[in-house]
């Protein structure tokens, strides 16, 4: 996987060459390259004019994660957590943020 401001891009080897997209977005990026360090700069590159373009046709670039997540679990589940949450002092959200980082 590779990561350039933010966006990050998974990388494929096919035919002696690599190929790669950038994930999580709507909008499709690709990049390629014939050798490992090849492939890195085109997909830097992709980025770049990706958001170049953006900014040309005055349209705000599609960013590949907003920092919500939109989840929907069983009532029990949701009240468990809820009173862990509340039992350590912290709110739903920051409860299941730290929940989510400590098993990165």
């Amino acid at each position: 996987m590779l990561e350039y401001k933010g966006y990050i891009g998974t990388v494929e080897a096919e035919d002696g060459a690599f190929s790669g997209r950038v994930i999580g977005l709507r909008d499709i990026i690709t990049f390629e390259g014939t050798t490992f360090p090849e492939v890195e700069q085109a997909f830097r590159d992709s980025i770049d004019d990706y958001l170049a373009f953006c900014v040309e046709r005055g349209e705000p670039s599609d960013r590949p994660y907003s920092g919500k997540i939109p989840l929907r679990v069983d009532p029990e589940l949701h009240q468990r957590a809820a009173v862990r949450a509340h039992a350590e002092g912290l709110s739903l959200n920051q409860w299941i943020a730290r929940r989510i980082g400590l098993s990165a």
